[in-house]
């Protein structure tokens, strides 16, 4: 029976690499040539908003929106902590759109709209957003980049922990903790990125980046598969270390090697002075008899 191929070697026979990053996100850093960086390949312009959804943005008048959404993977909340983040959207002059399927929160505001779906990229691209709150996944992390939004990272679980971390070293977030944090912490952060415009600065830094490219990000993915698939593979462009066994890419054999070189030296020098010990021993003994 052969033996099941595992993921480690379907990813050790890759030609090339696509990654769903690009330098507005990531830090400096040197890669291989079978390496691509297509972040935010999925990010378009906004388009015109549902009448319903137009009409509430518009009602917020000269203060904004701020749009929530902390993914599709948390359905809902406790009461206590959905009645939390409700206080303290209760309290900002901007108008809320929180996508959530949970069960209404009592203190919700009068500001606050609850949805069970939004159209994220497009209310992102809209003038009167002011603040994104998140849960940074790579999708929002993206959009909000694209165009230019603040945001206040939320980070849950997997990746979403780096990203934010990314985010706050750019300037263009600030971070709270879900498990711990009080409506006066949530308060706090959004009254940060949307009134100082620190955030906002280097949100639209981030975006003039992004959008400065001489090949837009899907563009170059397409062209990278095609490119693939016309000289069946990118053999050309796989470093080395790729063909190599587990002890040779951690240099275990050279390790061994020098060891027992080492080694030999070590014996081969004690076998000499105890040689020589005993020669001069035995030297000593003859003339003592003598």
């Amino acid at each position: 029976m052969r033996k099941p191929t595992t993921i480690c070697e379907i990813m050790g026979k890759a030609d090339m690499w696509l990654f769903r990053s690009y330098w507005d996100f990531e830090f400096p850093q040197p890669y291989l040539p079978n390496t691509e960086f297509v972040g935010g390949l999925h990010c378009k312009p906004a388009k015109p908003l549902p009448k319903e959804l137009e009409e509430f943005v518009q009602s917020s008048g000269k203060d904004g929106v701020v749009v929530f959404t902390l993914g599709s993977m948390i359905k809902n909340l406790s009461e206590e902590k959905s009645n939390m983040i409700a206080s303290a959207l209760a309290q900002i002059p901007q108008k809320v759109l929180w996508r959530y399927t949970g069960k209404k929160p009592e203190r919700l505001g009068a500001n606050t709209r609850l949805y069970k779906w939004i159209p994220q990229n497009d209310l992102l691209g809209h003038p009167k957003t002011r603040a994104f709150i998140t849960h940074c996944g790579t999708n929002g992390i993206y959009e909000a980049i694209y165009h230019g939004v603040p945001m206040v990272g939320i980070p849950i679980f997997g990746d979403q922990h780096d990203n934010v971390v990314h985010m706050k070293a750019k300037g263009a977030a600030v971070e709270v903790d879900l498990q711990r944090m009080t409506s006066a912490d949530l308060l706090r952060a959004l009254k940060a990125v949307i009134n100082n415009p620190f955030y906002k600065e280097n949100a639209m830094k981030l975006s003039r980046i992004h959008h400065d490219q001489p090949v837009k990000p899907l563009d170059r993915a397409v062209f990278w598969v095609e490119f693939i698939m016309r000289h069946k593979g990118a053999k050309h462009l796989r470093p080395a270390f790729r063909d190599l066994t587990w002890y040779q890419h951690h240099s275990l054999d050279v390790i061994g090697f020098l060891l027992a070189c080492v080694a030999t030296v070590a014996f081969l020098v004690t076998k000499c002075c105890l040689f020589c010990c005993w020669k001069y021993g035995k030297t000593v003994k003859k003339k003592k008899r003598e």
